[in-house]
């Protein structure tokens, strides 16, 4: 089964400054298989990405909110404790 899935933001801390970019990425500690990832914000239902990797450029007020990554491996799935992000 997956575990340890977590999110790092670039810029730390998930804050950034409005135009900016923000980078966020998930890792798995550990898990087999081929992984598979989606990121959603807040409730939403459509994934905003797929990829180990979800980029915003040109951050506005909108992107602000609770993100999380999802990863499955086709037989079990984990999600990541939700990241707060803040557009200054």
């Amino acid at each position: 089964p997956l575990s340890g899935v977590s999110l790092r933001a670039q810029p730390p801390g998930g804050q950034v400054a409005l135009g900016d970019r923000l980078v966020l990425s998930c890792a798995v500690a550990a898990g087999t298989g081929p992984l598979s990832f989606t990121w959603h914000r807040g409730g939403s239902g459509a994934p905003l990405g797929t990829g180990a990797h979800l980029e915003l450029r040109n951050v506005g007020d909108e992107d602000s909110g609770h993100y999380h990554c999802r990863v499955s491996n086709g037989d079990s799935a984990a999600e990541s404790v939700p990241l707060n992000v803040t557009v200054l």
